[in-house]
Parts: C-alpha cells; sequence; structure tokens
C-alpha cells in the first residue's frame, strides 16, 4: 500500500490501496483513541497522502451518522466484526455516499481494499453489505436522520450539551461543524499588496470584513506554496484566532506571558504586530510543544523565551517578574473546532469536559498570581461549551476579589454574530464571522491593587 502503484500491479484497482490506507486511519481514530493526526502519520511518505487524508477525514467527520447505517446492513452484529473491518465498512460507506464516484466503483473499491488490509476471507461480506447499502441508503437515512445527532454525526452527549446552552442556534452550530472549514491566512504586512500577489499568480482570495489581517482563500492549498510563507510574510489561522493577538494589545516595554503556547501561531501574531512586546515568554508543558513554537518562531525570524513548565504546578513561575500582558489560550474540548479536526467527535468524552474545567480554573489562577498591577490577562479557548468559558470566568471572578473584567482594547470591536456574555465573548461557527468556535474574557486587577 505505498500508493506508488504497487497495488495496481498486484492486481488490486486503482485507489483500492489508497481506500485501505485510509481504513486504517479511520480503524486508528475510532477504535484505539488516536487522534487523526497521529493516525495519518503512516501514510505521510505515500504519494497519494493527500488523498489519503480527505478520505480518512470526510469518514470521521460522517462516522457517527454512517456507522449506525452499516451496522443495519451487515448480516451479523457490528461487535462481531474485527476494527479494521468495521472501519472498512463505514469508510467504504462514506465513499459511497460522499465521493464523486459511481456507487458500484466505491463498492469494488471495498472489496480489493478488505485484500490489501489481510481481510480477503471477509470480502464476500463487504462486497453483500456495501451493495445493500448501496440500494437501502435512501431509507436508511430517512429513518436515522430523524435524530439530529445521528444527521449531523455528532455524539449525543454533545448534542445535549449544545442544546442547553444554545437552543435554537443548535442545528446551524452542528451544520456549520460540518462544513469543510476555509484556509484562513494571516497576513504580516500589507494585506491589499498580499492579495495582489495572490491574484497574480491565480489564486482567489477575499480579505476579511473584520479582521485586518485575515485572506480568506477560495481553495484551500499546500502551505508551503503560499507566497512568503516560508520566510513569515503569511501564516495559516483561523480570523477567530486573529483576534487573541488584538485583545491582548502587547506592545513596546510591555512583558508577555504565552502561556499553553504551542504550535506559537498566537506568538507570531503577537510579535508580528506593528509595535511588539519588549520579552515575551512562551511557555508549554512539554518539550515537543516548546519545540513547535521554536521552528513556528524560527519560520518568521523573531524571538522569544521559551521554557517547558507544568503551569499547573505550583509556583514555576515564581521567579518570574509580574507581566503586563498574558494570553491564557487553555487547554479545552476544542468543540468549537470540530470542523477542522473531526476526530474530536469520536475522541471527546463527556467526563472531559469538568476535567477541563477543573484545569482552566487552576491555570488561570496560576496565571493571574503573575499579572502585574496595570495588566491585562486574556482567557481564550476553542470550545463553545459555557461549563469551560463563562462558567470558568464567573467561578475565577467569584473566588478572587482582586479580579475584575476588563473591557476590550479601543478599536476592537466583537466580530459580527458574536455572542455576549456575562463574562466574555463567544463566536459560534456559521455565524457571521465565518470563524471557528472561540472564547475571549479579558481581566485585570482592580484598582486597590
Amino acid at each position: 500500500m505505498s500508493g506508488d502503484g504497487s497495488a495496481e500491479r498486484s492486481g488490486l484497482a486503482p485507489g483500492a490501496a489508497t481506500l485501505a490506507a485510509a481504513v486504517q486511519a479511520v480503524s486508528a481514530v475510532a477504535h484505539e483513541g488516536r487522534s487523526a493526526d497521529v493516525a495519518l502519520l503512516e501514510a505521510e511518505p505515500r504519494a497519494d497522502r493527500a488523498a489519503v487524508r480527505a478520505i480518512a477525514l470526510g469518514t470521521l467527520r460522517w462516522y457517527l451518522r454512517l456507522a449506525p447505517a452499516v451496522a443495519q446492513v451487515v448480516a451479523r452484529s457490528a461487535e462481531d466484526l474485527a476494527p479494521l473491518l468495521r472501519a472498512l465498512l463505514v469508510t467504504a460507506a462514506h465513499q459511497v455516499e460522499h465521493s464523486r464516484g459511481a456507487p458500484e466503483v466505491s463498492v469494488h473499491l471495498a472489496v480489493d481494499a478488505a485484500r490489501a488490509l489481510g481481510l480477503g476471507r471477509a470480502a464476500g461480506l463487504v462486497n453483500a453489505a456495501m451493495r445493500r447499502f448501496v440500494r437501502e441508503r435512501e431509507t436508511l437515512f430517512a429513518a436515522l436522520d430523524a435524530d439530529l445527532a445521528v444527521r449531523t454525526a455528532h455524539p449525543a452527549w454533545l448534542v445535549e450539551r449544545l442544546q442547553e446552552a444554545w437552543g435554537e442556534r443548535t442545528a446551524a452550530l452542528l451544520e456549520a461543524l460540518d462544513e469543510h472549514p476555509p484556509m484562513v491566512l494571516r497576513v504580516a504586512g500589507d494585506r491589499d499588496a498580499y492579495l495582489a500577489t495572490l491574484a497574480a499568480e491565480g489564486r482567489a482570495a477575499t480579505a476579511s470584513s473584520w479582521a485586518p489581517d485575515a485572506v480568506v482563500l477560495e481553495r484551500s492549498v499546500a502551505v508551503a506554496t503560499l507566497p512568503g510563507f516560508t520566510v513569515g510574510a503569511v501564516s495559516v489561522q483561523d480570523a477567530g484566532a486573529q483576534l487573541a493577538a488584538r485583545l491582548l494589545a502587547a506592545g513596546p516595554g510591555h512583558r508577555v506571558l504565552d502561556a499553553c503556547a504551542a504550535p506559537g501561531g498566537k506568538t507570531a501574531h503577537i510579535l508580528q504586530r506593528p509595535a511588539p512586546p519588549t520579552d515575551l515568554l512562551a511557555i508549554d508543558i512539554e518539550p515537543q510543544r516548546v519545540a513547535l513554537v521554536a521552528g513556528t518562531l524560527q519560520r518568521i525570524g523573531a524571538t522569544a523565551r521559551l521554557r517547558t513548565v507544568d503551569l499547573a504546578a505550583f509556583g514555576v513561575l515564581d521567579a518570574e517578574a509580574p507581566f503586563d500582558r498574558i494570553l491564557l489560550d487553555a487547554p479545552c474540548s476544542a468543540t468549537g473546532v470540530i470542523r477542522r479536526h473531526p476526530d474530536i467527535k469520536l475522541l471527546r468524552r463527556p467526563e472531559d469536559i469538568p476535567a477541563f474545567a477543573r484545569l482552566q480554573g487552576l491555570l488561570l489562577d496560576r496565571c493571574f498570581a503573575k499579572l502585574a498591577p496595570a495588566g491585562r490577562l486574556v482567557y481564550a479557548t476553542c470550545s463553545v461549551l459555557p461549563q469551560e468559558n463563562e462558567a470558568v470566568v464567573q467561578a475565577f471572578l467569584d473566588r478572587t476579589p482582586a479580579a475584575r473584567l476588563s473591557g476590550w482594547p479601543e478599536g476592537v470591536e466583537p466580530p459580527p454574530g458574536s455572542v455576549q456574555g456575562a463574562c466574555g465573548v463567544q463566536l459560534l461557527p456559521g455565524a457571521g464571522a465565518g470563524t471557528d468556535g472561540f472564547y475571549y474574557a479579558c481581566l485585570g486587577r482592580r484598582e486597590s491593587e
């Protein structure tokens, strides 16, 4: 399954090896709990890696809708099937339902993929199940889609949480999380000039109406092919994420702490603003994550102090003087970026949310302890769940008399369609800003401090 034509020479139909490689990635996520990024590493050396990635992520995006349908066309209980075989059937169903190829071709490729995966004995089962799926899928989905969670391929517990939080907005939010996300760039310089450069290369793009550095490409491309990417003139960053550096409003003379900084996109933005801060310390919990920040800074030609720090541990920043600006981009459920990371649908569990909330509260306490008297702390997540956002900030304010909510910097307005809460602002996928899901709250110290 090298993607170099060996599959075809071995008698498999063209595309069968690609499908088989995608199945392996899907199985690793669905049955082994790996992230899609990790599961797809094995496909990186392949010539067809882009196709493998597209099939795998597409299947994961719709897994929770496809799997119940597949279960009804298999002659035996799904639990009796080997995990790899289950993943093959669901991935094949995705190809029938979502690929441009004829359904009969997808069935044929699934049978050949079974052989490529060492599942030759199950080839007959795959053939029968997929042919039945082709015949009956309209009827199957007509019944299954009555359930909002199944129709939008999200876990039922998450749909319940979203309905509690967002009521009538929930269906639109779920549909937005199922969309293929746009490729959004952050331009470090003259945005109009960069748009002209893209146009000269025949790349259609538009400027964001509200994010001053953001450009949205009409079609996604390999990042290395973007003009100026290798020298830091442009970075890939959702417009919602670009709000973090603007809210921080760090400038000359400021000491900045970028907590939980990996992979360094927001760090880079802070340092590439017209008047960057004098000193920036970027920290993260693992050396590998700090190395990602270092790589980002090297690409843009910027420097910062980097440390591997477990911020949850007591006293780890005692040697540091107070910071004028602190960005806490807290670990979270990432439910706001499901459209970019559909594996979250299968990996996240309801018990994860209170665990994240406890950690977020602890990190907020640690960061606030290092905030200078006139400083600003920006708390951010890429979650759309109030338990990790409003509830965390409100609980922090309730237990911290010295803390207060802080207004947004002059010239920074809430994005179109954002939701103003009691403690912060929520950006929802599918709303007017066209962003992923983000939450922001600005905090400071009371003047008596």
